[in-house]
């Protein structure tokens, strides 16, 4: 069995109906995930309205998405605007509330093409237990890899191909790569890294397509083998 998997990451805003419309072009049949920062408000900004880009990411027909740092605040009401209007499951398995309690799911199951596919995601932390600035957040994040490994040797043994969507960079991908041979595929940001083909570490494939819409990933996997690269996305 194959399946198409389209990825991007970083968009910072720059996505726009004419790129969502060949996005939704390559995505065909197969699976659309992206690795965050997608919206323009910066970290510490406000939307007053829905950011446009989670209806483009509709139109493209994205399947599910991490946060990035641009979807996150430090004060719940400014989190929930930054992601008001997302349509798609948004995932972040080391996002929590001080009580424990968790605001996004971690993991998501799905069939396609009829490939059991599991997908687990994590972010750059903001603010840890260790921080002084945790009395002033609702929200604490968890170190990543630590939260992915026990949710990877969990999910493994349900699923034909195991994703991890993260937004946490290059280096903490190739280091999450060694420390979970369980994953296939690691579909990254936050580095703005430009990998025109997989790198392979262990058996894990990483990918990541630099920042700004520039590039889309483009991917087939079969057999345990990934195939393609990135594919530009605007004129350049």
């Amino acid at each position: 069995m194959a399946l198409t998997l389209l990825h991007t990451n970083d968009f910072h805003g720059a996505l726009d109906q004419q790129v969502a419309d060949r996005l939704r072009d390559f995505k065909s049949d197969g699976l659309y995930l992206d690795s965050g920062d997608v919206i323009k408000a910066g970290n510490l900004g406000v939307p007053i309205r829905a950011e446009p880009a989670w209806g483009f990411l509709a139109s493209a027909g994205c399947d599910a998405s991490v946060l990035g740092n641009r979807e996150t605040h430090v004060l719940e009401s400014a989190f929930q605007a930054k992601i008001r209007g997302c349509r798609h499951p948004l995932l972040c398995a080391n996002l929590r509330h001080k009580d424990g309690s968790r605001p996004l799911a971690g993991h998501l199951l799905l069939e396609r093409g009829g490939m059991r596919v599991g997908i687990i995601a994590a972010m750059v932390p903001m603010v840890t237990e260790k921080m002084a600035s945790r009395a002033a957040s609702a929200y604490l994040w968890d170190p990543p890899l630590g939260v992915l490994k026990p949710m990877a040797t969990e999910i493994r043994p349900h699923v034909e191909l195991l994703i991890a969507l993260t937004h946490i960079g290059f280096r903490q991908d190739q280091d999450l790569a060694r420390l979970c041979p369980e994953l296939d595929v690691i579909l990254g940001g936050h580095s703005h890294t430009v990998l025109e083909t997989p790198v392979q570490v262990g058996r894990t494939w990483i990918c990541q397509g630099g920042s700004h819409g520039r590039y889309a990933g483009l991917y087939a996997w079969s057999d345990g083998e990934l195939s393609g690269g990135l594919v530009p996305l605007k004129p350049v």
